[in-house]
Protein backbone atom coordinates (compact mmCIF):
# COMPACT_ATOMS: atom_id res chain seq x y z
CA UNK A 1 0.00 0.00 0.00
CA UNK A 2 1.50 3.39 -0.87
CA UNK A 3 2.61 5.16 1.80
CA UNK A 4 1.42 9.09 1.93
CA UNK A 5 2.81 10.42 4.89
CA UNK A 6 5.78 9.70 7.37
CA UNK A 7 7.44 11.32 10.69
CA UNK A 8 10.57 10.39 11.59
CA UNK A 9 12.14 11.93 15.09
CA UNK A 10 9.67 14.80 15.86
CA UNK A 11 10.24 16.12 18.85
CA UNK A 12 8.34 19.57 20.55
CA UNK A 13 8.72 21.42 23.90
CA UNK A 14 6.50 23.43 25.67
CA UNK A 15 7.74 25.90 28.81
CA UNK A 16 8.75 23.14 31.41
CA UNK A 17 7.27 20.09 29.17
CA UNK A 18 8.70 17.79 26.44
CA UNK A 19 5.79 17.17 24.65
CA UNK A 20 7.31 14.78 22.10
CA UNK A 21 10.31 12.94 22.28
CA UNK A 22 12.03 11.74 19.01
CA UNK A 23 7.60 10.69 17.81
CA UNK A 24 7.47 8.86 14.66
CA UNK A 25 4.56 7.75 12.95
CA UNK A 26 3.29 6.81 9.28
CA UNK A 27 0.42 6.70 6.80
CA UNK A 28 -0.87 4.86 3.97
CA UNK A 29 -3.37 5.93 1.40
CA UNK A 30 -6.68 4.72 2.07
CA UNK A 31 -6.02 3.39 5.19
CA UNK A 32 -7.28 4.23 8.62
CA UNK A 33 -4.66 4.33 11.42
CA UNK A 34 -5.92 4.77 15.16
CA UNK A 35 -3.34 6.57 17.36
CA UNK A 36 -3.51 5.63 20.73
CA UNK A 37 -2.32 6.73 24.34
CA UNK A 38 -2.99 8.41 27.57
CA UNK A 39 -3.50 11.91 27.79
CA UNK A 40 -0.74 13.57 27.89
CA UNK A 41 0.72 11.22 25.69
CA UNK A 42 1.54 13.73 22.90
CA UNK A 43 -1.03 12.33 20.48
CA UNK A 44 -2.87 16.22 20.16
CA UNK A 45 0.79 17.52 19.82
CA UNK A 46 1.28 15.59 17.40
CA UNK A 47 -1.26 15.82 15.24
CA UNK A 48 -1.05 19.68 15.76
CA UNK A 49 2.16 19.41 14.27
CA UNK A 50 0.70 17.53 11.06
CA UNK A 51 -2.25 19.92 10.86
CA UNK A 52 -0.37 22.88 10.88
CA UNK A 53 -1.21 24.26 14.08
CA UNK A 54 2.52 23.83 15.76
CA UNK A 55 5.87 23.40 14.27
CA UNK A 56 8.44 20.42 15.05
CA UNK A 57 11.54 21.67 17.32
CA UNK A 58 13.75 18.95 15.27
CA UNK A 59 12.87 15.91 12.98
CA UNK A 60 11.11 15.62 9.49
CA UNK A 61 7.75 15.51 7.61
CA UNK A 62 7.05 13.80 4.21
CA UNK A 63 3.62 14.43 2.53
CA UNK A 64 3.79 11.89 -0.53
CA UNK A 65 7.25 11.94 -0.63
CA UNK A 66 8.19 15.59 -0.43
CA UNK A 67 9.31 17.17 2.87
CA UNK A 68 6.55 18.84 4.31
CA UNK A 69 6.44 21.89 7.27
CA UNK A 70 3.34 23.75 7.16
CA UNK A 71 2.96 26.94 8.57
CA UNK A 72 -0.68 27.28 9.35
CA UNK A 73 -3.99 24.93 9.47
CA UNK A 74 -4.92 27.02 6.40
CA UNK A 75 -0.84 26.17 4.97
CA UNK A 76 -1.84 22.26 5.93
CA UNK A 77 -5.80 22.33 4.26
CA UNK A 78 -3.94 23.57 0.98
CA UNK A 79 -1.47 20.62 0.94
CA UNK A 80 -4.26 18.12 1.86
CA UNK A 81 -4.52 17.46 5.33
CA UNK A 82 -7.42 18.42 7.20
CA UNK A 83 -8.04 18.33 10.99
CA UNK A 84 -11.27 17.60 12.91
CA UNK A 85 -10.59 18.68 16.70
CA UNK A 86 -12.70 17.19 19.39
CA UNK A 87 -13.56 20.40 19.93
CA UNK A 88 -16.12 21.50 17.14
CA UNK A 89 -14.64 24.99 14.47
CA UNK A 90 -18.68 26.08 14.31
CA UNK A 91 -20.65 29.33 14.54
CA UNK A 92 -23.74 28.17 16.53
CA UNK A 93 -25.71 31.20 15.01
CA UNK A 94 -25.08 30.01 11.94
CA UNK A 95 -26.98 27.32 9.50
CA UNK A 96 -25.55 24.04 8.58
CA UNK A 97 -24.45 25.22 5.17
CA UNK A 98 -22.69 28.49 5.98
CA UNK A 99 -20.73 26.09 8.64
CA UNK A 100 -20.19 23.90 5.91
CA UNK A 101 -18.53 26.41 3.61
CA UNK A 102 -16.94 28.19 6.53
CA UNK A 103 -13.71 30.18 5.49
CA UNK A 104 -14.74 28.98 1.28
CA UNK A 105 -18.01 31.44 0.90
CA UNK A 106 -19.55 30.89 -2.29
CA UNK A 107 -19.90 34.37 -3.94
CA UNK A 108 -20.53 36.17 -7.15
CA UNK A 109 -20.53 40.30 -7.38
CA UNK A 110 -19.58 40.53 -3.71
CA UNK A 111 -23.04 38.82 -3.24
CA UNK A 112 -23.04 35.68 -1.03
CA UNK A 113 -24.77 32.66 -2.90
CA UNK A 114 -26.78 31.38 -0.08
CA UNK A 115 -28.93 29.18 -2.30
CA UNK A 116 -26.31 27.62 -4.02
CA UNK A 117 -24.40 26.55 -0.66
CA UNK A 118 -27.99 25.29 0.16
CA UNK A 119 -27.92 23.08 -2.29
CA UNK A 120 -24.38 21.81 -2.43
CA UNK A 121 -24.64 21.59 1.09
CA UNK A 122 -27.80 19.24 1.07
CA UNK A 123 -26.53 17.13 -1.49
CA UNK A 124 -22.92 16.73 0.05
CA UNK A 125 -24.82 15.90 3.36
CA UNK A 126 -27.14 13.18 1.66
CA UNK A 127 -23.88 11.85 -0.33
CA UNK A 128 -22.54 11.22 3.67
CA UNK A 129 -26.10 9.75 4.34
CA UNK A 130 -26.83 12.22 6.52
CA UNK A 131 -30.44 13.64 7.00
CA UNK A 132 -30.01 17.08 8.23
CA UNK A 133 -31.63 20.70 6.95
CA UNK A 134 -28.73 22.70 5.96
CA UNK A 135 -31.14 25.73 6.56
CA UNK A 136 -31.09 24.77 10.37
CA UNK A 137 -28.53 27.17 13.15
CA UNK A 138 -26.29 24.42 13.86
CA UNK A 139 -26.91 25.67 17.22
CA UNK A 140 -30.37 24.70 17.21
CA UNK A 141 -28.94 20.87 16.41
CA UNK A 142 -27.58 18.27 19.14
CA UNK A 143 -23.76 17.27 19.77
CA UNK A 144 -23.77 14.38 17.75
CA UNK A 145 -25.47 16.00 14.46
CA UNK A 146 -22.97 18.83 14.69
CA UNK A 147 -19.96 16.96 14.68
CA UNK A 148 -21.43 14.86 11.91
CA UNK A 149 -22.34 18.46 10.14
CA UNK A 150 -17.99 19.08 11.08
CA UNK A 151 -17.30 16.24 9.43
CA UNK A 152 -18.97 17.34 6.33
CA UNK A 153 -17.45 20.37 6.49
CA UNK A 154 -13.63 19.23 6.09
CA UNK A 155 -15.04 16.50 3.61
CA UNK A 156 -16.33 18.77 1.22
CA UNK A 157 -12.54 20.45 1.10
CA UNK A 158 -11.58 16.68 -0.27
CA UNK A 159 -8.15 16.13 2.02
CA UNK A 160 -6.34 13.02 1.33
CA UNK A 161 -5.75 13.11 5.12
CA UNK A 162 -8.21 13.48 7.59
CA UNK A 163 -7.27 13.50 11.20
CA UNK A 164 -10.25 13.03 13.15
CA UNK A 165 -9.49 13.56 17.07
CA UNK A 166 -12.26 11.70 19.56
CA UNK A 167 -14.91 11.42 16.64
CA UNK A 168 -17.47 9.74 18.79
CA UNK A 169 -16.79 10.87 22.00
CA UNK A 170 -20.58 12.10 22.14
CA UNK A 171 -22.35 10.04 19.72
CA UNK A 172 -24.97 7.42 20.62
CA UNK A 173 -24.05 3.65 19.55
CA UNK A 174 -26.02 4.17 16.43
CA UNK A 175 -24.31 7.63 15.52
CA UNK A 176 -21.25 5.78 15.63
CA UNK A 177 -22.43 3.37 12.69
CA UNK A 178 -23.55 5.83 10.90
CA UNK A 179 -19.80 7.48 11.61
CA UNK A 180 -18.49 4.13 10.49
CA UNK A 181 -20.54 4.05 7.48
CA UNK A 182 -19.26 7.19 6.36
CA UNK A 183 -15.27 6.17 6.98
CA UNK A 184 -15.92 3.48 5.35
CA UNK A 185 -17.19 5.80 2.20
CA UNK A 186 -14.55 8.01 2.66
CA UNK A 187 -11.89 5.23 2.44
CA UNK A 188 -13.18 3.52 -0.49
CA UNK A 189 -12.72 6.67 -1.54
CA UNK A 190 -9.15 6.42 -1.13
CA UNK A 191 -8.68 8.90 1.64
CA UNK A 192 -5.95 8.07 4.25
CA UNK A 193 -7.48 8.72 7.70
CA UNK A 194 -5.71 9.21 11.36
CA UNK A 195 -7.91 8.37 13.79
CA UNK A 196 -7.76 9.31 17.47
CA UNK A 197 -9.90 7.21 20.33
CA UNK A 198 -10.00 6.30 23.73
CA UNK A 199 -12.72 3.30 23.09
CA UNK A 200 -10.65 0.84 22.81
CA UNK A 201 -13.62 -1.92 21.50
CA UNK A 202 -14.13 0.86 18.56
CA UNK A 203 -10.43 -0.47 17.27
CA UNK A 204 -11.00 -3.87 15.39
CA UNK A 205 -14.17 -2.38 13.62
CA UNK A 206 -12.85 0.96 11.86
CA UNK A 207 -8.83 0.37 12.07
CA UNK A 208 -6.13 -1.28 10.02
CA UNK A 209 -3.65 -0.50 11.99
CA UNK A 210 -2.97 1.42 15.51
CA UNK A 211 0.31 3.31 16.88
CA UNK A 212 0.58 3.42 20.74
CA UNK A 213 2.27 7.09 22.64
CA UNK A 214 3.67 7.43 25.60
CA UNK A 215 5.27 10.33 27.50
CA UNK A 216 5.95 11.62 23.96
CA UNK A 217 7.67 8.41 22.45
CA UNK A 218 6.09 6.46 19.76
CA UNK A 219 6.20 2.58 21.55
CA UNK A 220 4.64 0.28 18.86
CA UNK A 221 2.87 0.12 15.51
CA UNK A 222 0.63 -3.15 15.90
CA UNK A 223 -2.10 -4.55 13.11
CA UNK A 224 -5.31 -3.65 14.77
CA UNK A 225 -6.76 -6.88 13.97
CA UNK A 226 -4.18 -9.24 15.17
CA UNK A 227 -3.58 -7.25 18.53
CA UNK A 228 -6.21 -6.93 21.21
CA UNK A 229 -7.32 -4.69 24.06
CA UNK A 230 -4.82 -5.81 26.84
CA UNK A 231 -1.78 -5.35 24.54
CA UNK A 232 -2.78 -1.64 23.77
CA UNK A 233 -3.80 -1.13 27.20
CA UNK A 234 -0.32 -2.03 28.29
CA UNK A 235 2.09 -0.40 25.72
CA UNK A 236 -0.09 2.96 26.45
CA UNK A 237 0.49 3.04 30.32
CA UNK A 238 3.03 0.80 30.89
CA UNK A 239 0.99 -1.52 32.97
CA UNK A 240 -1.43 -3.64 34.08
CA UNK A 241 -4.67 -2.15 34.53
CA UNK A 242 -7.54 -4.13 36.36
CA UNK A 243 -10.70 -3.40 35.50
CA UNK A 244 -13.32 -2.64 38.53
CA UNK A 245 -15.21 -5.29 39.82
CA UNK A 246 -18.95 -4.79 40.51
CA UNK A 247 -19.56 -5.47 44.39
CA UNK A 248 -23.24 -5.40 45.60
CA UNK A 249 -24.29 -2.70 48.25
CA UNK A 250 -27.30 -2.81 49.98
CA UNK A 251 -29.09 0.15 49.20
CA UNK A 252 -30.50 2.73 51.33
CA UNK A 253 -34.28 4.66 50.80
CA UNK A 254 -34.44 6.83 48.14
CA UNK A 255 -33.17 10.27 47.97
CA UNK A 256 -34.00 11.05 44.74
CA UNK A 257 -37.58 10.59 43.12
CA UNK A 258 -38.74 11.77 39.59
CA UNK A 259 -42.72 11.44 39.52
CA UNK A 260 -44.26 12.29 35.92
CA UNK A 261 -41.58 14.78 34.69
CA UNK A 262 -42.80 16.54 31.27
CA UNK A 263 -40.94 19.05 29.25
CA UNK A 264 -43.43 19.54 25.78
CA UNK A 265 -41.63 18.44 22.59
CA UNK A 266 -38.28 16.94 24.86
CA UNK A 267 -39.50 14.13 27.57
CA UNK A 268 -42.69 13.10 28.95
CA UNK A 269 -43.73 11.50 32.58
CA UNK A 270 -40.58 10.44 33.40
CA UNK A 271 -40.82 8.40 36.51
CA UNK A 272 -37.92 6.77 38.95
CA UNK A 273 -35.85 6.70 41.91
CA UNK A 274 -32.63 6.51 43.12
CA UNK A 275 -31.45 5.09 46.31
CA UNK A 276 -28.90 5.75 48.70
CA UNK A 277 -26.13 3.83 47.75
CA UNK A 278 -27.43 2.87 44.10
CA UNK A 279 -26.14 3.78 40.58
CA UNK A 280 -29.05 4.54 38.03
CA UNK A 281 -28.18 4.82 34.35
CA UNK A 282 -30.15 6.89 32.11
CA UNK A 283 -29.48 4.81 28.09
CA UNK A 284 -30.77 5.18 24.99
CA UNK A 285 -29.89 7.15 21.94
CA UNK A 286 -28.23 10.67 21.77
CA UNK A 287 -31.72 12.69 21.32
CA UNK A 288 -33.91 10.50 23.48
CA UNK A 289 -34.14 12.80 26.10
CA UNK A 290 -31.13 11.77 28.54
CA UNK A 291 -29.40 14.36 29.00
CA UNK A 292 -32.39 17.12 29.59
CA UNK A 293 -33.90 14.96 32.50
CA UNK A 294 -31.00 15.64 34.14
CA UNK A 295 -31.11 19.53 33.12
CA UNK A 296 -34.59 19.59 34.51
CA UNK A 297 -33.79 17.94 37.54
CA UNK A 298 -30.99 20.59 38.34
CA UNK A 299 -33.11 23.37 37.56
CA UNK A 300 -31.26 24.08 34.59
CA UNK A 301 -34.38 23.88 32.37
CA UNK A 302 -38.02 24.69 32.98
CA UNK A 303 -40.83 21.74 32.83
CA UNK A 304 -44.16 21.98 32.49
CA UNK A 305 -45.44 19.13 34.23
CA UNK A 306 -44.00 16.37 37.13
CA UNK A 307 -42.49 16.79 40.48
CA UNK A 308 -38.80 16.10 42.31
CA UNK A 309 -38.59 14.76 45.61
CA UNK A 310 -35.55 14.45 47.55
CA UNK A 311 -35.15 12.32 50.72
CA UNK A 312 -38.94 11.89 51.06
CA UNK A 313 -39.66 15.94 50.27
CA UNK A 314 -41.47 17.62 47.26
CA UNK A 315 -39.39 20.25 46.09
CA UNK A 316 -39.74 23.72 43.89
CA UNK A 317 -35.98 23.92 42.23
CA UNK A 318 -36.18 26.72 40.05
CA UNK A 319 -32.63 27.10 39.79
CA UNK A 320 -28.97 25.78 39.73
CA UNK A 321 -29.01 27.51 43.31
CA UNK A 322 -31.87 25.47 44.42
CA UNK A 323 -30.39 22.29 43.32
CA UNK A 324 -27.25 22.94 45.17
CA UNK A 325 -28.92 23.38 48.50
CA UNK A 326 -30.91 20.46 48.63
CA UNK A 327 -27.73 18.39 48.05
CA UNK A 328 -27.65 17.72 44.53
CA UNK A 329 -24.24 18.16 42.40
CA UNK A 330 -24.56 17.95 38.40
CA UNK A 331 -21.26 17.28 36.24
CA UNK A 332 -22.45 18.24 32.55
CA UNK A 333 -21.51 16.22 29.26
CA UNK A 334 -19.19 19.24 28.07
CA UNK A 335 -17.21 19.63 31.29
CA UNK A 336 -14.80 22.87 29.19
CA UNK A 337 -18.11 24.60 28.00
CA UNK A 338 -20.95 24.49 30.88
CA UNK A 339 -18.67 22.50 34.32
CA UNK A 340 -15.32 24.47 34.64
CA UNK A 341 -14.04 28.07 34.42
CA UNK A 342 -11.15 26.98 32.74
CA UNK A 343 -8.83 29.86 33.21
CA UNK A 344 -8.92 30.09 36.75
CA UNK A 345 -7.49 28.07 39.66
CA UNK A 346 -7.98 24.68 40.24
CA UNK A 347 -8.97 25.86 43.84
CA UNK A 348 -11.90 28.25 42.65
CA UNK A 349 -13.43 25.23 40.36
CA UNK A 350 -13.30 23.34 43.36
CA UNK A 351 -15.14 25.85 45.49
CA UNK A 352 -17.24 27.20 43.24
CA UNK A 353 -19.99 25.12 44.70
CA UNK A 354 -19.17 25.58 48.53
CA UNK A 355 -18.71 29.01 48.82
CA UNK A 356 -20.99 29.81 51.97
CA UNK A 357 -18.27 27.76 53.79
CA UNK A 358 -15.30 29.34 52.64
CA UNK A 359 -16.71 32.95 52.89
CA UNK A 360 -14.40 35.72 55.05
CA UNK A 361 -11.81 37.96 54.18
CA UNK A 362 -9.58 37.70 50.99
CA UNK A 363 -6.97 35.79 52.43
CA UNK A 364 -9.03 33.55 54.87
CA UNK A 365 -10.69 33.06 51.19
CA UNK A 366 -7.91 32.43 49.46
CA UNK A 367 -6.00 29.55 52.22
CA UNK A 368 -9.33 28.04 52.99
CA UNK A 369 -10.38 27.25 49.12
CA UNK A 370 -6.29 26.27 48.47
CA UNK A 371 -6.84 23.94 51.43
CA UNK A 372 -10.33 22.66 50.58
CA UNK A 373 -8.70 21.98 47.01
CA UNK A 374 -5.76 20.20 48.19
CA UNK A 375 -7.65 17.77 50.53
CA UNK A 376 -9.96 16.30 47.57
CA UNK A 377 -7.45 16.34 45.23
CA UNK A 378 -5.79 14.21 47.80
CA UNK A 379 -8.73 11.92 48.06
CA UNK A 380 -9.55 11.28 44.26
CA UNK A 381 -5.63 11.37 43.27
CA UNK A 382 -5.86 14.52 40.93
CA UNK A 383 -2.81 14.91 39.13
CA UNK A 384 -1.13 18.78 39.90
CA UNK A 385 1.52 20.64 40.90
CA UNK A 386 -0.52 22.56 43.17
CA UNK A 387 -3.90 23.83 43.74
CA UNK A 388 -3.61 27.41 42.69
CA UNK A 389 -2.79 26.16 38.85
CA UNK A 390 -5.00 26.44 35.93
CA UNK A 391 -7.76 24.32 35.35
CA UNK A 392 -6.97 23.98 31.71
CA UNK A 393 -3.69 22.77 32.26
CA UNK A 394 -4.61 19.45 33.74
CA UNK A 395 -5.64 16.38 31.41
CA UNK A 396 -9.37 15.57 30.63
CA UNK A 397 -9.35 12.70 33.33
CA UNK A 398 -8.23 15.24 35.96
CA UNK A 399 -11.01 18.18 34.79
CA UNK A 400 -13.44 15.62 35.27
CA UNK A 401 -12.37 14.27 38.82
CA UNK A 402 -12.24 18.63 39.54
CA UNK A 403 -15.84 18.96 39.17
CA UNK A 404 -16.31 15.68 41.35
CA UNK A 405 -14.21 17.08 43.74
CA UNK A 406 -16.41 20.24 43.71
CA UNK A 407 -19.56 18.45 44.47
CA UNK A 408 -17.99 16.29 47.15
CA UNK A 409 -16.57 19.50 48.91
CA UNK A 410 -20.22 20.58 48.80
CA UNK A 411 -21.51 17.46 50.55
CA UNK A 412 -23.31 16.82 47.77
CA UNK A 413 -25.19 13.35 48.44
CA UNK A 414 -27.16 13.47 45.13
CA UNK A 415 -24.91 13.24 41.70
CA UNK A 416 -25.95 13.33 38.15
CA UNK A 417 -23.36 12.91 36.05
CA UNK A 418 -23.48 13.09 32.07
CA UNK A 419 -21.01 11.57 30.21
CA UNK A 420 -18.69 10.18 33.05
CA UNK A 421 -15.38 9.60 31.15
CA UNK A 422 -15.92 11.25 27.50
CA UNK A 423 -12.55 12.28 25.92
CA UNK A 424 -11.00 10.73 29.39
CA UNK A 425 -8.10 7.96 28.74
CA UNK A 426 -8.38 4.43 29.72
CA UNK A 427 -6.16 4.20 32.51
CA UNK A 428 -8.18 7.69 33.67
CA UNK A 429 -11.40 6.16 33.05
CA UNK A 430 -11.17 2.91 35.40
CA UNK A 431 -9.96 5.34 37.93
CA UNK A 432 -13.73 7.21 37.68
CA UNK A 433 -14.83 4.19 38.03
CA UNK A 434 -13.40 3.12 40.93
CA UNK A 435 -14.15 6.08 42.84
CA UNK A 436 -17.72 6.26 41.36
CA UNK A 437 -18.11 2.72 43.39
CA UNK A 438 -16.54 4.13 46.25
CA UNK A 439 -18.88 6.94 46.05
CA UNK A 440 -21.95 4.33 45.97
CA UNK A 441 -20.31 2.40 49.05
CA UNK A 442 -20.57 5.78 50.76
CA UNK A 443 -24.04 5.79 50.65
CA UNK A 444 -24.48 8.30 47.85
CA UNK A 445 -26.99 8.26 44.77
CA UNK A 446 -25.64 8.64 41.97
CA UNK A 447 -27.47 8.95 38.54
CA UNK A 448 -25.59 8.84 35.46
CA UNK A 449 -25.92 9.41 31.38
CA UNK A 450 -23.43 7.18 29.26
CA UNK A 451 -23.33 6.68 25.40
CA UNK A 452 -20.92 3.39 26.39
CA UNK A 453 -23.03 0.50 26.56
CA UNK A 454 -19.72 -1.15 28.68
CA UNK A 455 -19.54 1.20 30.80
CA UNK A 456 -23.39 1.48 31.64
CA UNK A 457 -23.12 -2.41 32.32
CA UNK A 458 -19.56 -1.82 34.64
CA UNK A 459 -20.95 0.99 36.63
CA UNK A 460 -25.02 0.81 37.20
CA UNK A 461 -27.15 -1.55 39.53
CA UNK A 462 -29.91 -0.59 37.53
CA UNK A 463 -30.44 0.99 33.93
CA UNK A 464 -33.86 2.92 32.28
CA UNK A 465 -33.59 3.26 28.95
CA UNK A 466 -35.10 6.41 27.43
CA UNK A 467 -36.37 6.32 23.65
CA UNK A 468 -38.29 9.45 21.79
CA UNK A 469 -38.33 11.59 25.48
CA UNK A 470 -40.23 8.00 27.39
CA UNK A 471 -38.37 5.34 29.94
CA UNK A 472 -38.90 2.83 28.03
CA UNK A 473 -37.71 0.05 29.73
CA UNK A 474 -36.79 -0.26 33.75
CA UNK A 475 -33.93 -3.34 33.93
CA UNK A 476 -32.13 -4.70 36.59
CA UNK A 477 -28.52 -5.24 36.51
CA UNK A 478 -28.62 -9.00 35.81
CA UNK A 479 -31.39 -8.36 33.06
CA UNK A 480 -29.24 -5.73 30.94
CA UNK A 481 -27.52 -6.72 28.48
CA UNK A 482 -25.52 -4.71 25.15
CA UNK A 483 -27.58 -6.33 22.86
CA UNK A 484 -31.28 -5.74 25.06
CA UNK A 485 -30.66 -2.45 25.62
CA UNK A 486 -29.67 -1.47 22.29
CA UNK A 487 -32.75 -3.54 21.56
CA UNK A 488 -35.12 -1.20 23.75
CA UNK A 489 -33.36 2.13 22.78
CA UNK A 490 -33.77 2.12 18.77
CA UNK A 491 -37.20 -0.75 18.52
CA UNK A 492 -38.95 0.41 22.20
CA UNK A 493 -39.82 -3.31 22.61
CA UNK A 494 -37.96 -6.42 24.11
CA UNK A 495 -35.50 -8.48 22.15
Amino acid sequence: MEEILRVEGVSKQFPGVKALDGARFDLRKGEVHVLLGENGAGKSTLMNIIGGVYRPDSGQIWLRGEPYRPQSALDALRAGVAVIHQELQLCPQQSVAENVFLGDEQCRAGWLRKRQMEEMAEQLLADLGLRIDPRVPVGQLGIAAQQLVEIAKMVRRSPDILVMDEPTASLSEREVDRLFEIIGRLKQGGMSIIYISHRLNEIPRIGDRVTIMRDGRTIDTLDAKASDRDTWIQLMVGREVHQTEFETVERGEPLLSVKGLTRQGVFRHVTFDVHRGEIVALAGMVGSGRTEVLRAIFGVDPVDAGEVWVRGRRTNIRGPADAIRLGIGFLPEDRKAQGLVLEHAIAHNVALASYPRVSGPVWYRGRRTEALADLYGQRLRIKMSRSSERVATLSGGNQQKVMLARWLAAESEILMIDEPTRGVDVAAKFEIYQLLHELRRKGLAILMVSSELPEVLTLADRILVMREGEIVAHLTREEASEEVIAQWAMAGSRP
